[in-house]
């Protein structure tokens, strides 16, 4: 099994002085504990936050407790005690590999930088080329295409090494891309698994832009309550589902719904009923469509030219 997890701060307002704010940032964990759509797993994506009080690596052990398999992560050093027992095993990020070039790049013009961000791209367009497969067909286009350019690019940032002042900021990418690539490497051998952590991170965008707007969450409380929502609507939105539609159709029907039967209105099942809700009907040429309210297809047939 694999999952995603990328951490972001925000700051909260102190319940017992509503005027000042918490010194303390405090952490929403997003984890992807089910199939990734890129790797055409059966079950569907899904997403959960979690809301903490601080960044501390007991949140994310006490999270993970008893799950088994690969993490997606960037280098939070909150993460470290996860992979102590051999239980989880650390599956890096070629993407934030590249952000340090390319600011390096984008800032300095660095030709070493530019030829690094070339190399990336090369393996990105060998993902280009898997997504969307399954896992086995995914590990045989990476062993036949990215591992050999994997391997020169990992060979060719250390010859690079040797040859510029060990104090630059191009040493300090460099050396941090060589001690990613070796808790990446594992991506050739597993077609579950993804070169980034680019889907924890894209889930994390809506939260920055709220914090833009809403600047701080107003308790503890409020930043649970805030992770239920976040969790609920990206879950529906990976399983392409508008999320507004849904949660009022789920809120009308939750009350009288039987707790056994819970499954019926996640996301992945409305995708499938809206499915066949719009399945053509060819044999009725001209036919309006309508539901009653106890389910029952009605049918009224409309003349030609309406």
């Amino acid at each position: 099994m694999a999952a995603c997890s990328q951490p972001i701060r925000y700051p909260v307002q102190r319940e017992a002085n509503s005027e000042t704010l918490n010194q303390h940032s405090a952490s929403l964990s997003y984890t992807l504990h089910r199939t990734l759509p890129p790797w055409a797993g059966e079950p569907p994506p899904a997403a959960f936050y979690r809301f903490t009080p601080d960044r501390r690596g007991k949140w994310p052990k006490d999270h993970l407790a008893g799950f088994k398999g690969f993490l997606h992560a960037d280098g939070y050093a909150g993460f470290e005690e996860l992979y102590r027992s051999g239980d989880i095993r650390e599956v890096a990020c070629m993407a934030h590999i590249r952000r340090k070039f390319f600011d390096l790049y984008a800032s300095q013009g660095s030709a070493i930088a530019e030829e690094a961000l070339a190399r990336i791209q090369k393996l990105y367009e060998v993902e280009a080329e898997a997504r969307g497969r399954p896992p086995g067909r995914r590990k045989a286009i990476r062993q036949a295409k990215a591992r050999a350019l994997f391997d020169d690019l990992e060979a060719w940032l250390k010859v690079q090494l040797t040859r510029i002042s060990a104090k630059s900021t191009l040493a300090g990418a460099i050396r941090y891309a060589l001690t990613r690539m070796t808790r990446l490497r594992g991506y050739l051998d597993h077609g579950i698994l993804e070169l980034d952590n680019n889907t924890a991170e894209r889930s994390m965008r809506a939260i920055a832009l709220g914090r833009k707007n809403y600047l701080f969450m107003g308790s503890e409380r409020g930043g649970k309550s805030a992770a239920i929502a976040y969790t609920l609507i990206e879950t529906a939105k990976l399983n392409g589902v508008d999320p507004q539609p849904w949660l009022t159709d789920v809120l009308a029907r939750i009350a009288d719904h039987k707790i056994t039967r819970l499954s019926e209105l996640m996301p992945w099942s409305h995708t499938r009923q809206s499915r066949v809700w719009r399945q053509p009907h060819s044999a009725l040429d001209g036919a309006d469509r309508t539901r009653s309210k106890n389910g029952e297809q009605r049918t009224k047939v409309l003349p030609r030219g309406t």
